[in-house]
């Protein structure tokens, strides 16, 4: 347990001397790759979104490829395609970019509906079909996905389904005036995600993932997340609440954020700390909700305060 904590604490600060000013973002990454899901970061250009992507594959010596998402990005573009080859007379198998052990997804909801479905797939199953035959992908493998705000021009929102497929949402934010101008001086010498030296490779991760799988969690605290869950779907201000793939990710997402702190049990504070990122983008508010300026956070918090937290057991 306390090897893990180590490790974890110099990806963090391996990815931190790149991503400044952002640590919890940093170890909600960390902890989203580990429990083999997949991020969504949400915010507007130029905060960090895709650096904090490459210092994480940098970090952990992973391939990583990204994809440019477009209006005219075809499906084939992102899985890959089927060509003949002449000189066998067969059927060859051009794999795409999302074969890769961290795919960035820039700007994913500039595509069309059509192109964001090809990744539905391969987030889920981690293996892509293409003609009747599945080809699996590299592990671990983690999407991160960027998206600007819906407002801007040109984006198209994401359907439920899809942001169902996010462990967690995460966004990174303006950074003060102190980290900008550590930005600045960073930028001037050229301190990239490139110049990283790896901390792990992609078979300690998978170590790593598989001993998160291992952290026990208590059938009070199993209950407990399924009470954080089920308010959501009968709140009125709520049109769809939390699915059990949601309490899933919850549970996942908690084994491995406990493990990163040294403990192989999860405690109440674990699910307090995630719920947000794992359970806000999986709330559809209602349109009353929209119009007053309620918030998923606001659900949630209200959703917190309302559930007992379980008592720890006699001895």
């Amino acid at each position: 347990m306390h090897a893990f904590a180590g490790l974890f604490a110099r990806l963090a600060a391996n990815v931190e001397s790149v991503v400044l000013g952002k640590p919890q973002v940093v170890r909600l990454a960390l902890t989203a790759l580990l429990a083999e899901g997949h991020i969504l970061l949400e915010d507007v250009p130029g905060v960090g979104k895709t650096t904090l992507a490459r210092a994480v594959a940098a970090s952990v010596q992973g391939q990583w490829r990204r994809i440019q998402f477009t209006p005219d990005l075809l499906p084939s573009d992102v899985t890959g395609v089927t060509i003949f080859n002449q000189a066998t007379h067969g059927f060859e198998f051009h794999p795409g970019p999302v074969f890769a052990n961290i795919v960035i997804a820039d700007e994913i909801n500039r595509a069309s509906p059509k192109t964001q479905s090809s990744l539905l797939e391969v987030m889920e199953e981690r293996k892509v079909t293409v003609d009747g035959i599945p080809h699996p992908v590299p592990r671990p493998f983690l999407v991160v996905a960027t998206q600007n705000p819906v407002e801007m021009d040109g984006t198209y929102r994401l359907p439920e389904a899809q942001l169902d497929r996010f462990l967690m949402t995460l966004s990174m934010g303006y950074p003060d005036e102190a980290v900008e101008i550590d930005v600045l001086r960073g930028a001037a010498i050229g301190h990239s995600p490139e110049a990283l030296p790896a901390v792990a490779d992609t078979d300690t991760v998978a170590q790593l993932v598989a001993l998160a799988q291992r952290v026990h969690v208590a059938d009070p605290l199993l209950t407990y997340a399924v009470r954080l869950a089920a308010p959501t779907r009968t709140h009125p201000q709520v049109r769809v609440g939390v699915s059990p793939r949601g309490v899933i990710a919850l549970t996942r997402a908690a084994r491995a954020y406990a493990l990163a702190a040294g403990r192989a049990y999860v405690v109440p504070e674990d699910f307090k700390a995630l719920v947000e990122p794992v359970f806000a983008h999986r709330l559809l508010l209602s349109p009353d909700a929209q119009v007053r300026g309620v918030s998923a956070l606001d659900v949630l918090t209200e959703v917190i305060e309302a559930v007992p937290v379980p008592a720890p057991a006699a001895p």
